[in-house]
C-alpha cells in the first residue's frame, strides 16, 4: 500500500513543489496540506496519513509545537521536520521532542523521498549537513541527569551504547568488540527496548543526556570502559 503523506507549510509555493517533488516517487501519496500549526493538528488527526512532512516555522502554532501535541496522540504520524535554517536551537528541538527526521528544505529530491520512506518504516532520518552536529552538540551540553533505566542494561549493552554515542556504526561496533554484525544488531535492539527509545539516535541522545559519555572522550577512552 501507498504511504499516505501529509505536507505542512506556511507557503503554498513550498507546499506545490513538494508535491511534485514526491508525487514522481512511486508508492506514496500526498492525501493532504495544511498551512499553519493549528490546521495540521486537524488534517493529520481527520486523515491519519503515515508521515507528516512539517516545517518547523509556521504562524500561530509552530511546527515544532504541532509535533509535540501529534505525538502525544495514541497511534501519531512519522513526523519529519523541515526548515531553511541550520541551527544547533532547531536540531536540538526535533530530537528532543522525539520526531523521526531533520532535513533542510535544501536536500536532494532523492534524500527527501528516502527520508519518507525510512519515517514510514520507523526508522529516523537526519540530513547529512548536520549529522556531525548532532553528536557534537549534546555532547557539549552540561550537567547530565543520571537516568535509573542504565541499570536494566547488562555490561556489553552499556558498552555497545557508549560506541553508538562515539558515532560508530554497526560494523565499526563489531570490529571494535570482535563481535558478529548481527550480535550487534541485537544488542542495539535491547538497548532501545529497555531505554524505551525508538531508535539509535535517540540512543545517542539519551547517552549524553544521561551522562553515559562525556564531552571531549575518545575511542580509546570508550574501548577502555570510561566515561
Amino acid at each position: 500500500m501507498a504511504i499516505r503523506l501529509v505536507i505542512a507549510d506556511d507557503q503554498a509555493m513550498i507546499r506545490t513543489g513538494l508535491r511534485l517533488v514526491i508525487e514522481t516517487a512511486p508508492g506514496i501519496e500526498v492525501v493532504g496540506e495544511a498551512a499553519d500549526g493549528r490546521q495540521v493538528l486537524t488534517v493529520a488527526r481527520q486523515l491519519r496519513p503515515d508521515v507528516l512532512l512539517m516545517d518547523i516555522a509556521m504562524p500561530g502554532l509552530d511546527g515544532l509545537s504541532a509535533a509535540r501535541q501529534l505525538l502525544e496522540d495514541p497511534e501519531p504520524p512519522k513526523i519529519i521536520m523541515l526548515t531553511t535554517f541550520n541551527t544547533d536551537d532547531n536540531l536540538h528541538a526535533s530530537l528532543r521532542a522525539r520526531v523521526h527526521g531533520f532535513l533542510l528544505k535544501s536536500s536532494p529530491a532523492e534524500q527527501l523521498i528516502e527520508a519518507v520512506r525510512v519515517a514510514a518504516a520507523g526508522g529516523a532520518v537526519i540530513d547529512p549537513a548536520v549529522t556531525p552536529r548532532v553528536i557534537d552538540s549534546f555532547a557539549a551540553q552540561p550537567q547530565p541527569v543520571p537516568a535509573p533505566e542504565l541499570a536494566t542494561l547488562t555490561p556489553r549493552e552499556l558498552e555497545v551504547l557508549r560506541l553508538l554515542a562515539d558515532g560508530m556504526s554497526n560494523p565499526e561496533i563489531a570490529r571494535d568488540l570482535r563481535i558478529g554484525e548481527v550480535t550487534v544488531r541485537t544488542h542495539v535492539g535491547h538497548i532501545l527496548r529497555k531505554l524505551s527509545l525508538r531508535d539509535r539516535i535517540h540512543a545517542v541522545v539519551f547517552a549524553y543526556e544521561a551522562g553515559v559519555v562525556r564531552p571531549g572522550r575518545g575511542r580509546d577512552d570508550v574501548r577502555d570502559g570510561s566515561c
